[in-house]
């Protein structure tokens, strides 16, 4: 399951969760794609270990070490949609839930040290890196395949799954010089249209990096249509494949941002 991670509780606004953490350095907030804390997640978890990091894991949903499934999915899905915490069809919101994760980042920062912390959302938790990204501390936001709000109708497909306020203050960051911003997706995923991403072009400006990888048909690496995550359930671990160039992408934007060195 979590082996080599110690389990604690952190707890804000009445707010009480388990969140996992391992390694030392600056923290990395990995937070789970559905369905929870998969054996892929916390593969990816150990690899901010290995990279320098405290790799901090909060699990907001499903049972950690539940392998991907449909049924956990569903299952998992179930529940997500009658929180009041996520916000699957809401325009122009932060989902409250990110409210809890940037007191996890307040905190961890002030129990790591470092210049700042990094956060990669994924899935339906994609977007809430950047939502976190309104605070000083989150240096290095990742949204990896950001699916909040679920991109039914044309004006969803182009949310960025956060408040106006917060994309304000997230854009003067960037004027500032103090964020930048790194996406990934696969082109042929449904759940995250192109829209969205030429969307954060128009908002952020150079300070947003899209990592794009081609699933059309006939593609060079034979990468399925229904390819979603690029992190953990798609991810081919062999260098020179374009999943393997992103994740390498993903830890030197992390190591740059948060001045973690080899």
């Amino acid at each position: 399951m979590m082996t080599g991670f110690d389990r604690t509780i952190f707890t804000y606004d009445g707010t009480r969760r388990d969140v996992y953490r391992a390694g030392s350095g600056p923290a990395v907030i990995v937070i789970a794609e559905v369905p929870g804390v998969t054996p892929g997640v916390t593969t990816f978890a150990r690899r901010m270990v290995d990279a320098g990091f405290t790799a901090v894991v909060p699990v907001l949903f499903g049972t950690p070490g539940r392998e991907m499934s449909v049924a956990a999915i569903a299952s998992t899905m179930a529940t997500v949609c009658v929180s009041k915490e996520f916000r699957l069809l809401a325009t122009r919101t932060s989902a409250p839930v990110t409210d809890w994760l940037r007191a996890l980042a307040r905190h961890e920062h002030s129990v790591c040290g470092g210049p700042g912390v990094g956060a990669v959302g994924m899935c339906l938790t994609g977007g809430f890196a950047l939502a976190m990204a309104v605070d000083d501390e989150l240096l290095a936001p990742v949204l990896s395949q950001p699916s909040l709000p679920l991109p039914i109708g044309r004006t969803r497909k182009q949310d960025l799954g956060i408040s106006d306020d917060g994309l304000r203050r997230v854009k003067d960051r960037c004027a500032a010089g103090e964020l930048k911003v790194l996406g990934l997706r696969f082109t042929g995923d449904p759940a995250v249209p192109g829209e969205r991403f030429a969307r954060l072009r128009a908002e952020l400006g150079e300070n947003f990096t899209g990592v794009e990888i081609d699933s059309s048909p006939g593609n060079p690496h034979g990468i399925p249509k229904r390819a979603h995550s690029v992190l953990t359930e798609h991810l081919v671990d062999e260098p020179g494949h374009p999943t393997r160039d992103a994740l390498d992408q993903v830890l030197t934007f992390l190591r740059t941002r948060l001045g973690v060195t080899d």
